[in-house]
């Protein structure tokens, strides 16, 4: 008898001060498919997203101790999460809270009580989103390119880290106007002959993307981690990542807390100007853990 495809459900963080109006919100999340972990504060929230990988973040805006606002910006300010999808749910619906819910990183807003629903409509839609979103990145770090948007003035309005990586300096800074009615072929870039440049066309509010190259990318990757300089621990931490291993694993296998992995993740992304897991563990397979 052939056995049934395990579902993976997605798993969302739950975080309300008042847990009285939790209990019907989360039994509607389990009963749509969503796994849901809770916490009671921002700070609880926090540890809970060092301990747990959920896949968005139901919070409330106005709690004790740090405020919603505050939780989402420290949530944002972590590169090791900074992709999770964040909706504000609260009682205030004045224009001053909707704009700060948003400037804080949130995606969406909801308010109470909230309908569910919509809620649910809104999750999945977010979810659905950050995931494509989150493999589109993966896929460009992963095969080494750089991705560029320019506007119609010549401006950058977009780069991705391993374009600012290519170039070894910020994109922005570089006149790119005359690639606009570059014809969509790959041609040097004008004083960095071993990086090729693909203009792609045209994308969304008149912007051109540029797809950028190094000649070897095999020998950028193995430059990088030698200038990344990581420590022995970070190393063993990437050779893991590379094996598949998940945050809680590695934490048993090296005898560390999964905080502490997280952190050094975090400074691996950073060392290693990647923005994801699979970018840094894709670089550490290639490699192994003995390159620093």
């Amino acid at each position: 008898m052939t056995q049934a495809p395990q579902v993976i459900r997605p798993v969302v963080l739950l975080v309300d001060d008042a847990p009285s109006s939790l209990g019907h919100l989360y039994q509607s999340l389990e009963s749509a498919g969503y796994s849901v972990v809770v916490a009671l504060d921002g700070q609880s929230a926090l540890e809970r997203l060092e301990m747990v990988l959920v896949d968005a973040v139901l919070l409330d805006a106005v709690m004790p101790g740090l405020t919603g606002f505050e939780t989402c910006k420290l949530i944002k300010a972590n590169p090791t999460l900074a992709h999770l999808p964040v909706i504000f749910m609260t009682g205030l619906a004045d224009t001053e809270y909707i704009v700060s819910a948003f400037d804080s990183g949130g995606v969406d807003y909801v308010v109470k009580p909230v309908k569910v629903d919509e809620v649910l409509a809104r999750l999945q839609a977010h979810i659905r989103n950050a995931r494509v979103a989150r493999l589109a990145r993966e896929a460009i770090d992963i095969a080494g390119f750089g991705v560029v948007l320019i506007d119609t003035q010549g401006r950058v309005a977009w780069q991705s880290p391993q374009a600012r990586l290519l170039l070894n300096q910020d994109v922005s800074k570089m006149d790119l106007s005359s690639m606009l009615d570059m014809a969509q072929e790959q041609v040097r870039l004008p004083g960095h002959p071993d990086i090729s440049v693909r203009n792609l066309g045209q994308v969304g509010l008149g912007e051109t993307m540029l797809l950028l190259a190094q000649d070897n990318p095999r020998n950028g990757e193995s430059a990088r981690l030698q200038q990344a300089a990581l420590t022995h621990r970070e190393s063993e931490v990437l050779s893991w990542l590379a094996k598949g291993k998940t945050n809680r694993d590695i934490a048993e296998i090296l005898g560390m807390s999964p905080r502490t992995v997280n952190k050094h993740l975090e400074h691996i992304f950073d060392k290693l100007g990647v923005e994801t897991r699979s970018a840094a563990a894709a670089i550490g397979a290639r490699f192994g853990p003995d390159v620093h």
